[in-house]
């Protein structure tokens, strides 16, 4: 199985594309490419796939030298849909596609400048489903159902099949309309060293040291006593050299904090309330809704729950352990450059890892891994803290989707979403995923190649098969304006990441914010009737004595221990 990323000279020879020359728009190119990059790494037969490039080829005459740009962050998935799928496109429709590969925090700053001034900077945005509040209350992206069902019709694949996309609830508004459809998606999870867990020496000493069973953590007190018992601790007899450490995190003040927070580590630790995909009426931002889908309040006062004793109880939780228990350098640390450091070797566990990083971290030569290909690390489902219950949110997953916006002229928009069925499709599908380790079809799930795989992945196969997935989900559709407010979150807890303030204090400063951004919209009125309409403050203890969240603080917010075995975990899911 050839699983590496053919570069795009290798693929455009493959397929006939002389440099400099025309693009060949016909069945001969899409056979090159089937033949060259697909081979039998697809859900669907090769008479199928066939049938797919034809309706492409077809589809996309009435376009066929036409230039459009799109953009999307810049991870390995997307990676691959620029420099491999882009040309193969063109080369099977005569339709050049620039796909931009920029930082997430760019793409948003050019998604907003085209909502504000009206411009058509790009043809189609790879858009976080984070967003999904902000679109479907400013309509400012074509909603997909109704595009599908008119300007979009005869552009549409007859065998795209929405319904194979496991993501799709992420990307559809409380008005039950598609708004984007996902391209990538990726969860954060626990990881751990399954072999040191596994070494009886280690579970001899934790045992004796802790009374119960070392495992996988179901809840924040188990995680906890697991970082202090590897921190520090020497596994020589294991040959690991240098200082181990029981935890891995960061905290430079920096955007990516804040998406350390708001991508669930708060419904991590049982702030919001029940529901699926997010907590209603208080999702894990601690933002507060109303029948509506109006928000209402962040702060307790208003029965938002983002200052409140659960939230409180999870920032401190994290900076705790990352003082105590993480490489000294982890504080000064940023998204980005904490991801590479569990596979150096010496992490023991880390609560918040996203398998985005798989692909990294199955490289071979690497310490976390094995001379037969396998990884001596695992993943599994995120612990729980204190205030967590049952039906809650209890992890985060990323859905970078492929958004139309409003201001994009309709051959364009026609043309981009030409090739956003292009890196989604059947035919293409599963080898994207061999490469990016991003699932976003249920075929491509459940194909024979990742059931081969899976003992190299590490658990990634077996979480996305399992009935668990649905507890984790992107920023749900409490977030009115997901850029203005996501902002905030950053520039708050980084107070309480240096100790210029307290938990409580940070938090209570950033509802004031996310509340003052609430009141602007709810005076300007841009969202109509299900913008924001926050509530009247009332005294704390109203809002803990109503059903759910918020919750009162807990006398005791250390629980009883619970671990589970690994391989159990896995055989409950079969």
């Amino acid at each position: 199985m050839n699983l590496t990323l053919k570069s795009t000279t290798a693929i455009a020879f493959a397929i006939g594309i002389v440099a400099g020359g025309p693009a060949i728009a016909d069945m001969n190119a899409a056979k090159a490419f089937l033949d060259a990059e697909i081979g039998e790494l697809s859900s669907i037969t090769r008479a199928e796939q066939e049938a797919e490039m034809q309706f492409f080829i077809d589809a996309a005459k009435p376009y066929a030298g036409m230039e459009i740009k799109v953009v999307s962050e810049t991870i390995t998935t997307h990676e691959y849909e620029s420099q491999v799928l882009a040309p193969a496109f063109e080369a099977i429709t005569g339709i050049k596609v620039t796909h931009d590969l920029i930082g997430e925090g760019d793409v948003v700053e050019k998604l907003q400048t085209q909502m504000q001034s009206g411009e058509n900077i790009y043809d189609a945005y790879v858009n976080d489903s984070d967003l999904i509040g902000t679109h479907w209350r400013y309509q400012q992206v074509r909603n997909l159902t109704d595009w599908i069902a008119g300007e979009g019709a005869d552009v549409t694949l007859p065998t795209l099949d929405l319904d194979d996309f496991i993501g799709l609830s992420f990307t559809t508004g409380p008005d039950g309309k598609v708004y984007q459809m996902p391209t990538q998606q990726f969860a954060n999870l626990y990881w751990f060293r399954y072999d040191w867990f596994n070494d009886p020496k280690n579970q001899e000493d934790f045992k004796a040291a802790y009374g119960y069973d070392l495992g996988v953590p179901v809840n924040w007190s188990a995680y906890e006593d697991i970082a202090e018992f590897f921190t520090g601790r020497d596994l020589s007899h294991l040959g690991v050299d240098g200082e181990v450490f029981g935890n891995m995190d960061y905290g430079k003040k920096d955007p990516s904090l804040g998406w350390r927070y708001t991508d669930a580590w708060m419904s991590m630790a049982g702030m919001g309330d029940v529901g699926e995909p997010n907590g209603l009426p208080v999702d894990e931002w601690g933002i507060r809704v109303n029948e509506n889908s109006q928000p209402t309040g962040s702060c307790v006062a208003r029965g938002g729950a983002t200052n409140s004793p659960a939230a409180v109880y999870a920032v401190e939780k994290a900076i705790e352990w990352l003082n105590k228990y993480s490489p000294p350098a982890a504080a000064g640390m940023t998204f980005s450059e904490a991801g590479p450091i569990p596979a150096q070797g010496n992490v023991a566990q880390q609560m918040f890892w996203y398998t985005a990083f798989t692909a990294d971290t199955v490289k071979p030569g690497l310490p976390v891994m094995n001379e037969d290909g396998t990884p001596k690390w695992r993943m599994a489902p995120s612990p729980h803290g204190v205030y967590w219950k049952e039906g809650q949110k209890v992890g985060y997953q990323d859905a970078g989707s492929w958004t139309l916006m409003q201001s994009t002229p309709v051959d364009r928009a026609q043309a981009a979403w030409l090739y956003a069925q292009f890196v989604t499709s059947k035919t293409v599908d599963v080898k994207k995923s061999h490469v990016g380790l991003t699932f976003i079809r249920e075929s491509t799930v459940q194909h024979d190649s990742f059931t081969e795989r899976a003992d190299k992945l590490g658990g990634l196969v077996e979480f996305y098969r399992s009935p668990a997935r649905v507890a984790w989900s992107p920023t749900g559709t409490n977030v009115p304006d997901y850029p203005k407010l996501a902002q905030l979150w950053w520039q708050n807890i980084g107070d309480a990441m240096s100790g210029a303030k307290t938990a409580q204090e940070a938090l209570d400063s950033l509802c004031a914010d996310q509340e003052r951004v609430l009141e602007r919209l709810e005076r300007a009125g841009i969202q109509g009737d299900i913008g924001p309409k926050l509530n009247e403050e009332r005294d704390a203890e109203y809002w803990f004595s109503q059903p759910g969240a918020p919750y009162a603080k807990l006398e005791n917010e250390d629980e009883e221990p619970q671990t589970v075995s690994y391989d159990e975990l896995i055989a409950s899911w079969q």
